[in-house]
């Protein structure tokens, strides 16, 4: 099972802690925090992480301090999840070796837009993920079955991500669809996820009618393992 992205939040504001973990957890990520910057450098000497989030203004020390620590002790991806907005915040963020900057408030699905993006842009260019003879090229968007190069739609290729995203998960058809939702500006509903779902298989899976890859948990949706 593909490991589960691990994420230190830097934030004193207890709301928004409470939103982004109960937010990141569901979308499958492992989420810890922290309120400033001793403990943040104390979790890192203890700890490894995938991404840091960080707000500018903490009550103990400042995002700016943090986010340089961070790139020249651990070279971990930094993304500022801040208010300030103004030109001198972002190019101060930016010059210390952050790697992206979104403003409060923000729309969770962009904040996991951004993630996946900033750590995107990490992997090797080739790096791949295989699951029995399918393989997926992240960096280049394209999906290999045995060898030969499968063509995917925009939403057939979303869908797999959602599903490979949460291998091990089972998945609801309502989280299925708010994960496609409108990726191609077109409307989703619970007929074309059916659709959608039956064309992937098709692709995929050496035998549709008796899928090993993409199973149907029966009552509950579906499951990649």
């Amino acid at each position: 099972m593909e490991r589960t992205i691990r994420i230190l939040l830097v934030e004193d504001d207890s709301s928004i802690v409470m939103f982004l973990k109960d937010f990141l957890t569901k979308e499958g990520f492992g989420l810890e925090s922290v309120d400033g910057h001793e403990k943040a450098l104390s979790y890192l000497e203890e700890n490894s992480c995938d991404l840091v989030l960080l707000d500018v203004a903490l009550k103990q020390g400042n995002g700016f301090s943090v986010c340089k620590a961070v790139k020249e002790q651990y070279g971990v991806p930094v993304i500022f999840l801040t208010a300030s907005d103004d030109e001198y915040s972002v190019v101060t963020g930016l010059d210390l070796g952050a790697d992206d900057y979104i403003s409060k408030p923000f729309r969770p699905r962009e904040l996991v837009s951004r993630i996946h993006s900033v750590l995107r842009r990490g992997r090797p260019a080739d790096e791949s993920i295989r699951i029995g003879d399918v393989e997926i090229f992240l960096e280049k968007g394209l999906v290999r079955k045995g060898g030969t190069e499968v063509a995917l739609s925009a939403l057939e290729y979303r869908l797999l991500m959602v599903l490979l995203q949460n291998r091990g998960v089972t998945l609801s058809r309502t989280r299925l669809l708010q994960g496609i939702w409108d990726i191609t500006g077109e409307f989703v509903n619970d007929n074309t996820l059916t659709v959608y779902m039956k064309r992937l298989r098709d692709k995929l899976e050496d035998d549709s009618q008796e899928p090993q890859l993409i199973k149907t948990i029966r009552g509950m949706g579906y499951r990649m393992d």
